[in-house]
């Protein structure tokens, strides 16, 4: 996730976040995450707009395949943390009843803090389709995800989930929280994806895969440099688009679904978000670096780069890490 000092007020729109577009004609949609100023952050509504794009580009027979890619020099870091912690620091829940999808949230009483369901409300929602974690997984058109530089958090559920990875050779792979929460509510399928063995290397040490290590414990479909990337994504997408017929394209989505959910994807969703909710029980070790109200007012960014230098060079989460000594 990124940090910034902004407010609700001063963050971009959602439909400027995420930006939509297609060609009938080749019948190829793009999804595109626009907010390159804070690596591709979306906020809440913005993941809620994905998730609505996607629902909107399956039932649409103008579409048989969606690209999803990042504007500037990384795919994303992962959601705007900063707002998470102002929306579950609100007392009134408003953003957070947004997020849920709740209108009238004026009618309704949010759980109290301290209880079990105001975590869980929202971590187990990620395993919900509509909330715009897992909506991939649900999605019965052929996806595929370009990933270029950062590939953390949020966004590597996207390319987890995707049918397809493209990934330039300088992508970073993994999520954060591994390293300061413990768990993410996708974890299962990246269990299945990379395997097992190589999947707990990055839970329990908290470190980066780079694109080949993904491609070579077969989560990612080709790796290439970054000045040929979207030439290759092109070349996917078309081959894709004229393949078979887009019944048929719906029919093998059928059959990977449901050899997914044999697999356990969607129990294995809600088993992780399980562990997330129950988060807030886990006490820390004498020199962690805890994610809690003083850590967060005093510059999590900070907290985090010091962490981040505790750990060899080659395990480090940001990029200027990875190149200090």
């Amino acid at each position: 996730m990124t940090e910034t000092a902004v407010t609700q007020d001063d963050r971009p729109s959602a439909e400027e976040i995420i930006l939509y577009d297609k060609d009938p004609k080749t019948k190829i949609a793009t999804i595109t995450f626009n907010r390159p100023d804070h690596l591709n952050a979306p906020t809440a509504d913005a993941r809620l707009r994905y998730a609505d794009l996607l629902h909107r580009a399956e039932i649409d027979d103008d579409v048989k395949v969606v690209v999803i890619r990042g504007v500037g020099s990384d795919f994303g870091s992962g959601a705007d943390l900063p707002e998470a912690m102002e929306m579950e620091m609100d007392p009134t829940a408003s953003g957070r009843m947004r997020e849920l999808r709740i209108d009238d949230a004026d009618a309704v009483n949010f759980p109290p803090p301290g209880s079990y369901r105001r975590g869980a409300s929202i971590t187990q929602w990620y395993a919900n389709s509509a909330a715009g974690c897992r909506s991939l997984q649900d999605f019965k058109k052929i996806s595929i995800v370009e990933t270029k530089g950062y590939c953390y958090g949020w966004h590597f559920y996207q390319a987890a989930d995707a049918d397809l990875v493209i990934a330039s050779d300088d992508t970073l792979f993994g999520h954060p929280a591994f390293r300061y929460i413990g768990f993410g509510p996708r974890m299962w399928t990246w269990a299945q994806t990379m395997g097992i063995r190589k999947f707990q290397e990055m839970v329990f040490t908290g470190r980066p895969f780079t694109a080949q290590e993904m491609y070579d414990c077969n989560f990612a479909n080709r790796v290439v440099p970054r000045d040929e990337l979207e030439a290759e994504v092109e070349k996917y997408a078309l081959a894709c688009a004229r393949t078979r017929p887009t019944d048929t394209v719906f029919m093998q989505k059928v059959f990977f679904e449901l050899m997914k959910q044999q697999q356990g994807e969607y129990m294995g969703s809600m088993i992780t978000a399980l562990f997330e909710s129950l988060g807030g029980t886990a006490m820390p070790d004498a020199e962690d670096l805890s994610l809690d109200e003083e850590t967060l007012s005093a510059g999590i960014n900070n907290a985090v780069k010091s962490n981040d230098d505790q750990f060899p060079p080659d395990f480090r989460l940001s990029k200027s890490g990875r190149r200090r000594p």
